[in-house]
């Protein structure tokens, strides 16, 4: 073979020295069958409708599929005045396209103008299409249901509110009537009439009560679910008005469908939740029925947290009652104040304490800090608090009463375990006839309380001594104060000094600012005193944390 070019392009040659060429394609018209029996089952075998017009709107072919979706349609029709509406009206006004139900099918249309005169119409059946595409926006409209009610019911910690909660948000998603069933929880007899509580579509807000009495075995399925009943649930039909009347409010009328389903806890159940329907709306299928199912799930679980918050506050609010400092009784010759902040505890309680009781010849006073911070500390404080009043009913001399608490926290069977301490300052006070206050103070390890005199002079009444419990032969320190007339003792404890703010947040209090602040209260009264360092000092906190605070202030009572 031998090549010649041309244009700079080497093409071959062969046979007679002839170059080939490239043969022509066909044209696009070549490529259409000429034979009407093969290009009709081509048409045929298509899965669209196929129906072609002429210019003046008459059917000139249909093809198989055509005739199964649009069996209307005949060669000869007049489109614009074909028996499918929605097909004829958009021949009548030009539209390029149509979506019907028809038969029971879902149907979507497009038209063709063809190169001859006339156009055709492509149908194509879109029921399973629009069925999945139902089925997914149903699907995600469950999921955001059940989002937004795990979030709306985790918000609640209160029983009664958990329980509206739950009505009100299957209202009208999954019923037109929801009621929640529960028992009383203690201190309520285990007998007492079941409790309700009911929203109906169109209300303001949910409505409550109890009984009757029957009522659990009055209605189908309510007893079982009562009971934690794990079966599946299950629509009731034709529900008996009887049956439900006590919970449907009046003028609803006959109920269509109801479905009882247990709000199942951690401990069981905790109620059961009767979803009503009205009549002539759809009844509960079974992906309703999992949807009702897992939402009295998450409600459950909600009212199971929230009685077990119930139980845990009213709890808290005993300890806190025995545990907050008590109102101060009245000492001859003597005005106290106390003042207290836990460290931001949400139950109000912690380490530092005051406490003050009455004797025959005066009064004694306390107060102490207890190792640590919270409700671990409040427990140590209450051991202390009531060790101290018992032990005062055998001594009430501040050095031999310190010794012998420090035996009864040391001897406790978790206290070398626990490794817990208490700062502690114990005192007595009598009155003079001069009209001042003798005081005699015994020091556990605690900061030396300040006396300030009514010309603002501040001094240090230094007490010493080692922690309370601390060690089984601990030494204590008592010394005697003897307060005049307008003099002040202001007992505290470190979380006054130690408290952190000021411009950088980070600067401590200290002693200077405290001794500032009680020179220039000199003359106040002990509870203004007290008051005005509480305030001083949140000030310069500026809402950050802090650790126990407690004062304790002490003058004479004036003159009459």
């Amino acid at each position: 073979m031998t090549t010649t070019r041309r244009e700079g392009v080497a093409d071959p040659v062969s046979g007679g020295g002839h170059a080939s060429r490239p043969r022509p394609r066909p044209a696009a018209d070549d490529t259409v069958p000429t034979d009407a029996t093969l290009a009709r089952e081509l048409l045929d075998g298509l899965a669209e409708a196929v129906v072609t017009t002429d210019p003046r709107g008459l059917v000139t072919l249909v093809n198989a599929m055509a005739v199964e979706l649009l069996p209307e349609l005949t060669p000869g029709t007049v489109l614009p005045l074909a028996t499918v509406p929605a097909l004829a009206e958009a021949a009548r006004s030009g539209a390029e396209s149509f979506e019907t139900e028809h038969r029971g099918r879902r149907l979507r249309g497009t038209r063709r103008a063809l190169r001859g005169p006339g156009c055709a119409w492509y149908v194509r059946d879109v029921t399973e299409e629009h069925a999945r595409t139902d089925a997914l926006l149903a699907e995600r409209a469950r999921t955001a249901f059940l989002a937004r009610a795990g979030s709306r019911l985790g918000l609640s910690l209160h029983r009664e509110q958990t329980l509206r909660t739950a009505v009100t948000l299957a209202v009208p998603y999954l019923a037109d009537v929801a009621v929640a069933v529960h028992r009383p929880p203690p201190p309520a007899p285990a007998d007492a009439d079941p409790a309700w509580v009911r929203f109906v579509d169109g209300d303001p807000a949910p409505v409550g009560g109890t009984g009757p009495a029957g009522l659990t075995g009055s209605v189908p399925g309510l007893a079982e679910a009562l009971d934690g009943d794990r079966t599946d649930a299950s629509p009731w039909l034709d529900a008996e008005l009887s049956d439900l009347g006590p919970l449907l409010p009046a003028g609803f009328g006959r109920p269509g469908t109801v479905l009882v389903t247990p709000m199942i806890g951690a401990g069981g159940a905790a109620g059961a939740l009767i979803m009503v329907r009205r009549t002539g709306r759809t009844g509960f299928d079974q992906r309703d029925i999992e949807v009702a199912r897992e939402f009295a799930a998450r409600a459950g679980a909600a009212l199971a947290t929230a009685e077990l918050y119930g139980e845990q506050t009213h709890l808290a609010r005993v300890l806190q009652a025995s545990l907050l400092p008590p109102e101060l009784p009245d000492i001859p010759g003597a005005v106290l104040a106390g003042g207290y902040r836990a460290a931001g505890d949400s139950l109000r309680i912690g380490g530092d304490f005051y406490d003050v009781s009455r004797t025959p010849d005066g009064g004694t006073f306390a107060l102490g800090d207890v190792c640590g911070k919270g409700v671990g500390a409040a427990v140590l404080t209450g051991r202390v608090r009531q060790s101290l009043q018992t032990l005062r009913l055998v001594e009430q001399r501040p050095l031999e009463l310190m010794a012998l608490l420090n035996r009864a926290l040391f001897d406790a069977p978790d206290a070398a375990r626990r490794s817990q301490f208490t700062t502690l300052l114990l005192g007595t006070c009598t009155s003079r006839p001069d009209g001042g206050l003798t005081l005699r103070v015994a020091g556990g390890g605690h900061p030396s309380p300040l006396v300030v005199g009514p010309d603002g002079q501040v001094r240090t009444a230094v007490v010493g001594g080692m922690p309370v419990g601390a060690l089984s032969n601990a030494r204590f320190v008592e010394v005697r104060i003897d307060l005049a007339p307008g003099e002040l003792l202001l007992a505290y404890t470190d979380g006054v000094t130690e408290a952190r703010g000021g411009p950088g947040a980070i600067e401590m209090f200290g002693e200077h600012r405290l001794r500032q602040a009680v020179a220039s209260g000199a003359g106040l009264p002990p509870r203004v005193m007290v008051d005005r360092l509480l305030q001083l000092v949140d000030e310069w906190l500026d809402g950050q944390g802090h650790d126990d605070i407690a004062m304790l202030a002490v003058a004479a009572a004036p003159s009459a």
